[in-house]
């Protein structure tokens, strides 16, 4: 891993969702996802920065809506944390393909499968230049993998969370509904609040608004973006930070 100049961020946490992963069904997996994603993270790792990643679950199970339909919401929610522990090892999988040394940590414990999350373990994978995948959300239910994303890019002291999505930053409305709507290409945490601008869930934005965590939204797949945005490139995405 080679360090290019000064760089904004030193270490990132990227938060996926499992639809990232998914078929063009929006469900399954798609190996060649997986290896867009893989490609998108080697050029990141290529620039000299420590890497984590919190994947989830979406295109195999979502517990809420399985629980509205009668499923005991514990059990549907430990089932999702499961599940972000296969995108996790499919995600490994593709990036070590490419040469980069990955670890899986996971907060439902599976000892012959992946690593426990244990917070130091997972900093010193980073400061080795490991490139730390952190599955099973925070281990609890009720809880989404925005919130795990939040919990744990404070854990580690990431400098930045920079959630993956098909839409190149926050609008002020949805742009698919609405041609007038704006791109905010800065907002500070209040704004996001005072104009109910969706960015994550109410538990994951608030945790990262206590522990003053920046949040880049950007199109991710657009090749260049996430590479642009983490280089300081002002223009791409939109950075969420006080």
């Amino acid at each position: 891993m080679t360090v290019r100049g000064e760089l904004p961020y030193q270490r990132v946490l990227l938060k996926l969702s499992g639809e990232a992963l998914a078929g063009d069904n929006g469900t399954g997996i798609d190996p060649e996802k997986a290896a867009y994603i893989a490609q998108r993270v080697r050029e990141v790792y290529e620039l000299g920065m420590q890497v984590a990643i919190v994947i989830g679950a979406g295109n195999l199970w979502r517990g809420e809506p399985a629980a509205k339909l009668g499923m005991d919401r514990s059990t549907a929610d430990h089932m999702g944390m499961i599940a972000t522990v296969m995108n996790g090892l499919l995600l490994q999988d593709a990036i070590e393909r490419l040469g980069i040394v990955t670890r899986v940590q996971t907060a439902v414990e599976m000892n012959s499968i992946a690593e426990p999350y244990i917070r130091l373990r997972a900093i010193r994978h980073l400061e080795k230049g490991r490139v730390v995948i952190l599955t099973g959300g925070i281990g609890s239910p009720y809880f989404t993998t925005d919130s795990a994303a939040a919990l744990r890019a404070s854990e580690i002291h990431a400098d930045v969370i920079v959630k993956a999505t098909k839409v190149d930053g926050v609008y002020s409305a949805d742009p698919l509904r609405n041609p007038h709507a704006r791109r905010y290409s800065r907002l500070d945490y209040q704004q996001v609040l005072d104009q109910q601008l969706r960015v994550m869930d109410t538990t994951a934005f608030t945790l990262c608004q206590e522990n003053a965590m920046p949040i880049v939204v950007l199109d991710f797949w657009n090749p260049r973006d996430l590479v642009r945005a983490l280089s300081g490139d002002a223009s791409v995405g939109t950075l969420i930070a006080g």
